[in-house]
């Protein structure tokens, strides 16, 4: 069986040259895609939880990944319904979200794994969702950097787009590129699994379960045919001229003031100057020069115009005609919306998108803002982030964190804190957020005081420090310190973040240390000893949710897989099947005999 590395780089390359895929299905015979897979999966929150049956990441073995290659030998794999539940939507509605059992996510990981190394190289530089070093922060500068001049915002959404997906129309859409019918009737079967919503089972005609491992990358394969369309079609077909023609009425007073200088008036060059700036320098209506520019973050996007709102509007049918004609999906009427870039902001990814103006605004002789695209906090989103925190407009403690620790409390508040800061550190207004700063840092305070029953005073006193950012700045915030005897101390700390922009994508790097775990963990499984008592037998591998669970009372003494664990600083414990039998009874475990 081929390296799963080098077949990975093979579908690369065969997706690059656009040469299409043969034989895919065998590949989900070989156990190392579903050992990568499980490396990638078992860090996850959602690898303990429970779908339509009691299978969570706790016990999987070597033996798990056999069963379900000899089942997909024959054919017999069935995938399970997923377990639907609901979470809330800023609009006071609620998302569906499809949560598979174990194994079907194993699966679902692996085959995303072979997709994703074929269709990655295909896919269009306008898609930004769900994509590797692709983000938020990428199609936001992406329109920052080079939507320049942009006229016409068209806030494009689809309606219900992951439960309306047309079945037949994305798997004739595999079928284009993927020719192995043994394969696709594999995702087929994976569609049409139905879920359980209260235990009563639905089925699917449409759509891909939200929640499940591929749904993201078949729906940016399904979305990837209007990517296509719009850049292959409409921006063509919108697209002309090289450069705008000169402003007639500049290109007067530009005349005027040459001569103005020459005859040495400059009290009327002074005036015809300032004049002057109050004029575009190109025509803002040149018939001869339209621009159309695109982005897509999963089924929101939005297309920048240069032309006039009567083509804006025809754009928009446009899309509306295509978008049912050959995806069956509808664009949402509430969300999609044609604005004046000038004077309405719109509502991308969190962001308030707009084309500045300040023609007082001059860097090197130009009116360096106008036309260029800004990005801002939304007024609307400090006040609802504000509301959390507060109680007739005023800041209030969170009695549910009064029985946390001081350290475990300020963390919370950090961490709430700094992922609104990092998301919002694009716009050109973050500081902002430092409203939301103090209303944070009062609530904090309250918290802590409620806690220990003192005064705000007394905490911020105790609490209270300066600390350095990676800028050199120096900014006051509250840090709790736990000691600890031989290691440095746990530091939490609530502040110290600058609010000053930064003009460039912000990417979630992957640590080399989780890569350095996923491989020790996939080395600890495969070398199938049982880490306890050392025997070969059923080797399964234990997990927790977090190491904090470790720290329960249990009594005179932790039991001895408590204290491994606690002794590798691991959730994970490989054992033989009739030790994980006994941790899971609260029985002692099986010793090895040289611990005799």
């Amino acid at each position: 069986m081929q390296n799963a590395d080098a077949l990975l780089i093979i579908y690369r390359e065969r997706g690059n040259q656009g040469l299409p895929l043969e034989r895919v299905y065998r590949q989900l015979f070989n156990r190392e895609h579903y050992l990568r897979a499980y490396a990638k999966l078992y860090r996850n929150a959602g690898a303990m939880t429970e779908g339509s049956t009691a299978e969570t990441v706790d016990g999987m073995s070597l033996e798990k990944i056999d069963r379900i290659i000899e089942a997909l030998r024959y054919e017999r794999y069935q995938w399970s319904p997923a377990r639907r539940v609901y979470i809330p939507k800023p609009n006071g509605k609620r998302r569906p979200l499809g949560m598979p059992a174990w194994s079907d996510k194993l699966l679902q990981e692996v085959i995303r794994s072979l997709l994703e190394a074929y269709y990655e190289p295909q896919f269009s530089t306008h898609s930004h969702g769900f994509r590797p070093n692709h983000g938020c922060h990428t199609a936001l500068t992406t329109i920052q950097q080079t939507w320049k001049g942009t006229k016409w915002f068209i806030e494009g959404d689809i309606a219900q787009y992951f439960d309306t997906i047309n079945h037949d129309k994305l798997l004739a859409i595999l079928r284009q590129k993927i020719h192995d019918e043994r394969f696709l009737r594999l995702i087929a079967g994976l569609l049409k699994a139905g879920y359980l919503e209260e235990w009563n089972y639905h089925a699917t005609l449409s759509g891909t379960p939200q929640g499940g491992v591929l749904s993201p990358l078949l729906s940016n394969i399904y979305l990837n045919q209007l990517d296509q369309y719009v850049t292959q079609t409409l921006i063509p077909a919108h697209t002309r001229g090289k450069i705008r023609r000169t402003n007639p009425a500049y290109a007067r007073i530009n005349t005027t003031i040459r001569q103005q200088r020459a005859a040495r008036n400059w009290k009327v060059v002074k005036e015809l100057t300032r004049q002057r700036r109050t004029l575009p320098s190109r025509d803002p209506n040149d018939p001869e020069y339209r621009r159309l520019r695109y982005i897509r973050y999963a089924d929101d996007f939005l297309l920048g115009y240069v032309g006039t709102q009567q083509e804006a509007e025809e754009i928009k049918r446009h899309l509306k005609e295509w978008l049912s004609t050959h995806l069956s999906l509808t664009l949402s009427e509430e969300k999609t919306l044609i604005t004046h870039a000038r004077t309405q902001p719109a509502r991308f990814l969190g962001y308030d998108v707009v084309r500045q103006h300040e023609d007082a605004h001059i860097t090197k002789g130009r009116r360096s803002l106008n036309a260029h695209i800004g990005l801002r906090v939304p007024a609307n989103v400090v006040s609802k982030k504000i509301a959390r925190y507060t109680k007739h407009n005023k800041p209030r403690h969170r009695p549910m964190l009064m029985e946390e620790s001081d350290y475990a409390i300020t963390t919370t508040y950090q961490q709430e804190y700094r992922g609104i800061v990092q998301y919002y550190l694009l716009a050109h207004n973050v500081c902002s957020l430092n409203q939301l700063h103090y209303v944070m840092k009062r609530s904090l305070l309250q918290t802590l005081a409620a806690k220990h029953k003192t005064s705000t005073i007394s905490i911020l006193k105790k609490y209270r420090t300066t600390t350095t950012t990676a800028e050199g700045k120096h900014l006051i915030c509250l840090e709790v310190r736990v000691p600890r005897e031989g290691k440095t101390d746990l530091v939490a700390r609530f502040g110290g973040l600058s609010l000053t922009r930064t003009p460039h994508a912000i990417l979630d790097d992957h640590p080399i240390t989780k890569r350095q775990a996923s491989t020790e963990l996939i080395q600890r499984l495969t070398a199938e000893e049982c880490e306890l008592c050392g025997s070969h037998e059923k080797i399964q591998v234990h997990h927790i949710r977090k190491l904090a669970n470790l720290k329960r009372k249990w009594g005179k003494e932790p039991p001895r897989w408590v204290r491994r664990m606690a002794e590798m600083r691991r959730k994970t414990l490989v054992v033989c099947h009739a030790c994980h039998v006994a941790i899971h009874a609260g029985r002692p475990t099986k010793t090895r005999q040289t611990d005799l």
